[in-house]
């Protein structure tokens, strides 16, 4: 059984298309393996002063979207 060519995307190279192969469809298994490891960022983290504020800010929101969506027409 031979399985479907297919051509890559992104450089242009045809690849089989096999059935347990790692990423996209349409790019060939050199394209679609994941880059490097990601930069981990570091967690920020947040003085309580910054959460009670952002706490706020949400609380907020969702009254004023609870408030548009329910409101009543007088």
């Amino acid at each position: 059984m031979s399985f479907p060519i297919k051509t890559c995307v992104v450089c242009g190279e045809e690849f089989e298309l096999k059935p347990d192969k790692p990423g996209f469809a349409n790019r060939c298994p050199s394209c679609s393996e994941p880059d490097a490891e990601p930069e981990l960022t570091p967690s920020r983290s947040t003085d309580y002063a910054e959460r009670r504020a952002e706490h706020e800010v949400n609380a907020a929101r969702r009254r004023a979207m609870r408030d548009l969506l329910y409101r009543r027409d007088s």
